[in-house]
């Protein structure tokens, strides 16, 4: 299944997503991050040894919301399930990509501390505001 249309266009822009994971008593946690797509999966590019990937493995259940950084009052917001990771060259080379995306560099600056890995997301419901 493809991505929404209004979703997909903001996913091409240099916009940033509200990620939304559950921790294990139930509270949800929340980080700004980049985001990416396959063209019918959400793509969060983060390190195994992070929170957010310790609470999507435990609850494949999460929350993305894409903002316009033009007109935060208009957004997508994705409610689904992480139904895959992917690791080794293919999420290194994804957080590159995201580096030249939001950052204007070819290689991502920041020292990785354990692994790099790719969360595939499918959508099941989308809420949209501004649209």
């Amino acid at each position: 299944m493809t991505l929404d249309a209004d979703l997909a266009n903001l996913l091409a822009g240099k916009n940033f997503a509200a990620f939304t994971t559950l921790m294990a008593d139930g509270q949800p946690q929340t980080q700004i991050m980049w985001i990416d797509d396959d063209g019918e999966h959400l793509l969060i590019n983060t390190e195994i040894h992070r929170q957010k990937y310790k609470n999507a493995v435990r609850d494949p259940r999460v929350t993305v919301t894409v903002f316009n950084s033009e007109n935060a009052y208009q957004y997508v917001e994705a409610r689904g399930t992480v139904v895959e990771t992917v690791g080794g060259d293919e999420a290194r080379s994804n957080i590159d990509t995201l580096a030249k995306k939001y950052m204007g560099v070819d290689d991502y600056p920041n020292p990785i501390q354990s692994e790099r890995i790719i969360l595939k997301i499918a959508v099941d419901k989308v809420h949209k505001n501004g649209y």
